[in-house]
């Protein structure tokens, strides 16, 4: 196993000195940040794939002798309006992937807020047969996060419908592969060991990220948290300031033959504001998972 970090975290920072300093910290690989030119998420820049833009991002790993996990860009595949350039967009990243020789592309299922989860499923499948096609025709995988996106749907419901153990396999069936993040579980009520043993086999990527409850909040909101959609009753935090038990993470990754990356997924409010504050924050998370890592 290789611990990274996903780049999303350090929005203006370049590739460059991102790479050099996640070097210079004993972090071993990134997973990239692949959105649109438009979003400040675009350490790599998919929609401007040229031979210069592949030669950039390929001097940036051979110096600084860490790998590309993987391409990110987390956005709506089955939004009514902006579903087909999303889909389009993932296929640019794919193609960027392949001319790398990046193994995998994360993104979100998604959902059409106007529609049941049963026909957001059928909808799905037919976005997604062709994506994993194509993918597969380049030696690409696409992983999915098991993130609830609540604040996509208008009365906070889960907007991505890849949240649950049920739905990972359904997405299975469709060749897709999972990028699971425990602290999502946390937030479900789900045990993350419960739901990782069985499924470890499908995991392509990994990210860490962690979860705090908040005391007395849960007793007010429930686990679909407040009127507004948002959390309400936790917050997200780096690796070792919230619930999940790493080291039995971990442990049961290595039992089971995970052998990819670990990739720190920085969301903690704590620990932004600056990119020092993210820093320090991705070294706590490193601090707590390194030490428990084979190799």
């Amino acid at each position: 196993m290789k611990l990274g970090f996903l780049t999303a975290c350090l929005p203006e920072s370049d590739l460059t000195d991102i790479a050099r300093w996640a070097a210079s910290q004993g972090f071993e690989a990134l997973e990239v940040a692949g959105w649109p030119s438009s979003d400040d998420r675009n350490h790599i820049r998919v929609d401007r794939f040229d031979d210069a833009e592949h030669d950039r991002i390929a001097r940036i790993f051979a110096e600084s002798g860490l790998t590309l996990s993987s391409i990110a860009y987390y956005e709506n595949n089955l939004h009514p309006q902006e579903g087909a350039e999303v889909n389009a967009h993932v296929r640019r990243c794919i193609d960027a992937a392949a001319a790398l020789g990046c193994p995998t592309v994360g993104t979100f299922v998604g959902r059409h807020p106007g529609l049941p989860v049963l026909d957001n499923l059928k909808r799905a499948t037919d976005v997604f047969g062709p994506l994993v096609e194509y993918a597969r025709q380049r030696g690409v995988e696409i992983v999915i996060e098991n993130c609830v996106m609540k604040s996509w749907h208008p009365d906070g419901y889960p907007g991505n419908l890849a949240y649950s153990p049920e739905l990972w396999e359904w997405m299975f069936t469709l060749g897709l592969k999972l990028n699971w993040d425990p602290s999502h579980l946390v937030a479900l009520g789900i045990d993350p060991m419960t739901a990782l043993t069985p499924y470890i086999r499908h995991i392509a990527h990994v990210q860490a990220k962690d979860t705090q409850i908040l005391p007395g909040e849960i007793d007010r909101y429930g686990h679909y948290g407040p009127i507004s959609g948002e959390k309400g009753w936790y917050r997200f935090r780096v690796p070792g300031l919230g619930q999940v038990d790493w080291t039995r993470v971990i442990d049961a990754l290595y039992e089971g033959g995970y052998d990819g990356v670990v990739s720190v997924e920085h969301e903690d409010p704590v620990w932004s504001g600056s990119t020092e504050r993210v820093q320090t924050g991705l070294g706590i998370a490193y601090r707590t998972l390194r030490h428990l890592m084979p190799g």
